[in-house]
C-alpha cells in the first residue's frame, strides 16, 4: 500500500496564523460570561514573614464584593499546589493555595476576593489588613545552605531541599591521569519566561449536572484538570477544562497553580462564573521563573585535549516552593553534562536550595539550555588553555555515528546522530576559517572581535513513562467524517509550535487529500482522550506519532474497503488526489465514495466493522536526542562596552523535517531568547527578597534591531523511536544559544586575559571589565554582576 507524499516536508505556511493575526482568536480573557465576577490576589509585600492576623471585613463590605476568603477560611477545604517529581529525601516544600502562619516570598498570595467588577475587586484588595512580622530573607543560594542562614522551615534543620549524586565510570583515576586540568565556577542566572499573555482563569459551576468548568492558559490540559478536581476534591469527570488561544508558555504554562484552584472554588462558593487575569507584575511575581544554577566544573584532559572524565557541583535555586516540575529540572541538567562528547567518567552533585524567592521550573529546554552551557564553557576553556582551535577540539571528542546507540555514563543512550557532519556543515556555511583570518586582521587594528563556537544535543520527545513524573504517552484520535473531512483529536496541546499545520500535512499525505480537509482538535478534555500535553519537544515525536499510528489503521481499513469493492489486493493500493487507486491504475474509486461505503455498511468485507474512527495511545520506547552546531561573530564596542552580533550560523539536525518554515521559526526563536538571556535578561531579587525587576520597565528583553540576521541549515539523522523519523526541535535554538554567544564575547575579550564572564554579559559589565583593563593590567576570569 502506497501513499503519493505530496506535503511533508514542504514549507508551508501556519494554518492558525490567520485568525490570530486578524484578531479572531479566543484567548482566556476574550470570555465574557453573564453575571461574572472578578478575582484579585492579596499579595504578601515581604519575602520572608509571620502572618500574626487577617482583618478583612472592611473588604467584605466593601462596593460590589461578593466573596473574601483567607486561609484560615478555606482551611483543608483546597489541598497543597502539586508538584508531581519526587527526588529520595526531598524536604516537603508544601504550599497551601494561601499562606496561613508564614509567607516565604514576594508575591505569595494571602486571600482572594470576588467582586463585581475588576474595579471593585482591586478597590478592596486595598481594604484588607494583614499583620506581618517580617523575619530575615535569604536570596542566595549559596548562603541559603550554609550553616546559620535564615531557615524557610521552622521543622527543617536546614535550606537544603535535598542531595542528588550521580557518578558513571572511574572518576578518580581519570583526574589523577589528567594531563591537563581546568576548573572554572560558573553562574546561569534566574530569568523570568515573560510570555505575551499571562496566566488566566475562567472558572463556571454548575450544581445540577454538577459540572465544572474552567477554561484556562496552559500547556498541560488534561493533567491540569485531574489536578485541579484533585485539589478541590472533585470527581475528575464532573471537571471539564478548556485551553484555548495560549500566548505562549515557554513552560510557564506546564503548571497547576494556585489561583486555578481558587478561581474555580469562588465559582463554587458564588454560584457565578469568576475570571481572574494576572498582571504583568504579578506574572513576574508568582508565575514559575527559569535558570538560576551555580555549577563547579572540572573537566581532566589529556594534553591533547581528549577528555578523561569530569567533575560538577551544581547548586540549584529552587525557590520557597514546589511547583510542578520544580526538583526534576536539576536532574535533567546532570544526566546532559556529557553533552556530545565521548566523557569516560562522571561525576554530579546537585544541591536543591530553598531561597525566598519564586520557585523555578521548566523553562524553554529546562535543564537542557544549563547543561549545555555549562559543558560547551568548559570546552572552550581547555581548548584556550590548550592553545587548540575549539572546533578541532570538539571533533577529536566527539563520539562516531557507528558508535550508536552510544551510551553516556549518565545512564542515557544516545539514539542516532552524525556530530561531525552538523559541524563540518557549520563550519563551511560559516566561512570559519575566512572568520578567524578576519578576526586576527581585526585584531591588529585593536579591535575586539570574537568567534564563538556550539557543539549541542538535547534529550526531548519527553517519554517514555518509565522516566516520567506524570507518564510520557500521548493520544492521538483520528476521526473520518461522513461527508470524507478528517478530524484529529490530539492529546498535545500546542501554543505556537504550528502542529494544527504539520499534523494536517501528514494527515494529508496519508490519505492524499489536502491539508484544508483536516481539522486538528486539542485543548477541550470533553472532546480529546486523556493525553499528557505540550513540553519538552515532545508534541510531534511522541504526540504526532500517536495520531501517525491512528491514521495507519484508517488508511488499513479504507484499504480494505476499497479493495473489496474494487475486487483487488489491498496491500496494492495508493492514495493519492482524493482516489484510491490499484497498481495499475485501471481501478479506482474516490475516496469520499469509500468513506461513504464505511458508513453506509452495505459493502464491507465480511467482519468489519463499519465507521471511521481509530485511537493510539503511543508509548516511546526511548527519548530523543537532536543535535546541532552554532557559530557566531560579535564585536565589542571597547568605549561602550556594547556586543555587536555580526553573524549567526546554526546546523541543527532534529530527524526528518515536517514542514521547514516551521522548524525554522523555532530555531530562530529559541536563539532570540539566548540572546535574551546572555545580553539583557535577569530576574534580581535584592537581599530583603524583594524582586527589584518586577516589571517590563526593569526587566530588559532583546529588541527587533539586537538581533542579526539568523542563517539556519540542517542535516538529517533519523531516529528509529518512532515511525516518522522526528526528533523536536522546540527548544533547540535556546539550548545550542547561550554558549555560542558567551563563548564569542569570552574570545573577543581574551586578548585583554579574560578567561570567564559570567551571565549575563551585559554592557556595563563589559565595559567595567575594560576599564579594570585600561591600565594595561591582565583581566582574569571576573564575574559580570
Amino acid at each position: 500500500m502506497a501513499t503519493a507524499t505530496k506535503y511533508v516536508g514542504r514549507p508551508m505556511k501556519r494554518k492558525e496564523d490567520p485568525r490570530l493575526i486578524q484578531g479572531l482568536a479566543h484567548y482566556v480573557d476574550d470570555l465574557h460570561l453573564a453575571g461574572m465576577l472578578h478575582m484579585v490576589v492579596v499579595r504578601s509585600p515581604y519575602a520572608h514573614a509571620k502572618i500574626r492576623g487577617i482583618d478583612a471585613s472592611k473588604a467584605r463590605s466593601a462596593p460590589g464584593v461578593a466573596a473574601v476568603f483567607t486561609g484560615d477560611d478555606l482551611g483543608s477545604q483546597i489541598g497543597s499546589v502539586p508538584c508531581a517529581a519526587q527526588i529520595p529525601d526531598m524536604k516537603p516544600a508544601v504550599r497551601l493555595p494561601l499562606a496561613t502562619n508564614k509567607v516565604r516570598f514576594v508575591g505569595e498570595p494571602v486571600a482572594v476576593i470576588a467582586a463585581a467588577d475588576k474595579y471593585a475587586a482591586r478597590d478592596a484588595l486595598d481594604l484588607v489588613e494583614v499583620d506581618y512580622d517580617p523575619l530575615p530573607a535569604v536570596t542566595d543560594p549559596e548562603k541559603a545552605i550554609a550553616k546559620g542562614a535564615p531557615k524557610l522551615y521552622d521543622n527543617f534543620d536546614d535550606n537544603v531541599a535535598y542531595r542528588w549524586e550521580l557518578e558513571g565510570g572511574d572518576v578518580a583515576a581519570a583526574f589523577k591521569n589528567a594531563g591537563k586540568i581546568v576548573k572554572q565556577r560558573m553562574a546561569n542566572q534566574r530569568v523570568i519566561p515573560v510570555p505575551m499573555e499571562c496566566r488566566g482563569v475562567v472558572a463556571q459551576y454548575d450544581p445540577g449536572e454538577p459540572q465544572l468548568k474552567v477554561w484556562t492558559s496552559t500547556q498541560i490540559p488534561h493533567l491540569a484538570r485531574t489536578q485541579i478536581g484533585a485539589m478541590l476534591g472533585i470527581s475528575e469527570n464532573s471537571v471539564h477544562l478548556i485551553a484555548p488561544e495560549v500566548g505562549g508558555g515557554f513552560g510557564s504554562k506546564l503548571n497547576v497553580y494556585a489561583e486555578e484552584a481558587l478561581c474555580s472554588y469562588l465559582a463554587i462558593k458564588t454560584g457565578k462564573p469568576v475570571k481572574w487575569i494576572e498582571s504583568r507584575r504579578e506574572n513576574f511575581q508568582a508565575t514559575i521563573h527559569g535558570r538560576d544554577f551555580i555549577n563547579y566544573a572540572e573537566l581532566a584532559v589529556k594534553s591533547d585535549g581528549a577528555i578523561l572524565g569530569a567533575r560538577f557541583k551544581l547548586i540549584a535555586d529552587l525557590g520557597a516552593y514546589y511547583q510542578l516540575l520544580t526538583p526534576l529540572v536539576p536532574t535533567l541538567t546532570a544526566l546532559m553534562l556529557c553533552g556530545s562528547y565521548k566523557i569516560p567518567a562522571i561525576r554530579i552533585e546537585i544541591v536543591g536550595a530553598l531561597t525566598n524567592k519564586m520557585a523555578t521550573d521548566a523553562y524553554r529546554g529546562a535543564g537542557r539550555p544549563e547543561a549545555t552551557y555549562f559543558i560547551e564553557r568548559a570546552m572552550d576553556i581547555v581548548a584556550a588553555e590548550l592553545k587548540k582551535d575549539p572546533l578541532e577540539l570538539r571533533l577529536k571528542n566527539f563520539p562516531k555515528p557507528k558508535d550508536f546507540p552510544y551510551a553516556t555514563p549518565t545512564g542515557l543512550i544516545y539514539d542516532t546522530a552524525d556530530y561531525q557532519a552538523s559541524l563540518r556543515a557549520a563550519q563551511k556555511k560559516s566561512a570559519y576559517q575566512n572568520l578567524r583570518k578576519q578576526q586576527t586582521e581585526a585584531r591588529k587594528k585593536g579591535k575586539l572581535v570574537g568567534i564563538g563556537v556550539s557543539s549541542y544535543v538535547e534529550i526531548c520527545a519527553m517519554g517514555p513513562s518509565s522516566a516520567m513524573p506524570a507518564g510520557g504517552w500521548e493520544s492521538g484520535t483520528v476521526r473520518i467524517e461522513p461527508t470524507g473531512k478528517v478530524k484529529v483529536l490530539t492529546g498535545s496541546s500546542p501554543h505556537g509550535q504550528g502542529q494544527e499545520t504539520s499534523f494536517a500535512q501528514i494527515a494529508a499525505d496519508m490519505f492524499g487529500l489536502s491539508p484544508d480537509d483536516v481539522l486538528i482538535v486539542h485543548g477541550d478534555t470533553s472532546q480529546v482522550p486523556y493525553g499528557i500535553g505540550t513540553f519538552g519537544s515532545r508534541a510531534t515525536a511522541v504526540g504526532g506519532t500517536a495520531m501517525y499510528k491512528s491514521l495507519e489503521k484508517l488508511r488499513d481499513k479504507l484499504a480494505k474497503i476499497a479493495g473489496h469493492i474494487l475486487e483487488v489486493d489491498p496491500a496494492t493500493l495508493t492514495f493519492a488526489d482524493r482516489r484510491i487507486c490499484s497498481a495499475s491504475a485501471k481501478k479506482s474509486a474516490t475516496f469520499n465514495d469509500v468513506v461513504t461505503a464505511a458508513y453506509v455498511a452495505k459493502t464491507l468485507p465480511p467482519g468489519l466493522e463499519p465507521g471511521l474512527e481509530a485511537t493510539t495511545f503511543f508509548e516511546p520506547s526511548n527519548f530523543t536526542f537532536p543535535f546541532g552546531t552554532h557559530i557566531c561573530t560579535v564585536e565589542i564596542d571597547s568605549d561602550t562596552g556594547e556586543v555587536k552580533l555580526l553573524k549567526y550560523v546554526a546546523v541543527d539536525d532534529c530527524g526528518n523535517v515536517i514542514n521547514p518554515l516551521l522548524v525554522d521559526g523555532q530555531l530562530h526563536g529559541g536563539i532570540v531568547q539566548s540572546i535574551g538571556q546572555v545580553f539583557f535578561e535577569e530576574a534580581v531579587y535584592d537581599s530583603d527578597g524583594q524582586l527589584i525587576s518586577g516589571e517590563l520597565t526593569d526587566y530588559a528583553l532583546p529588541r527587533a534591531a539586537d538581533i542579526p540576521r539568523i542563517e539556519t541549515s540542517r542535516t538529517v539523522t533519523p531516529t528509529p523511536v518512532n515511525p516518522m523519523g522526528v526528533k523536536g526541535v522546540g527548544e533547540a535554538g535556546t539550548i545550542g544559544a547561550t554558549p555560542c554567544l558567551v563563548n564569542a564575547v569570552v574570545d573577543a575579550l581574551a586578548p585583554l586575559g579574560v578567561t570567564h564572564v559570567d551571565l549575563p554579559i551585559k554592557r556595563e559589565n563589559i565595559w567595567r571589565l575594560l576599564q579594570k583593563n585600561s591600565g594595561g593590567a591582565k583581566v582574569k576570569s571576573r564575574r559580570a554582576s
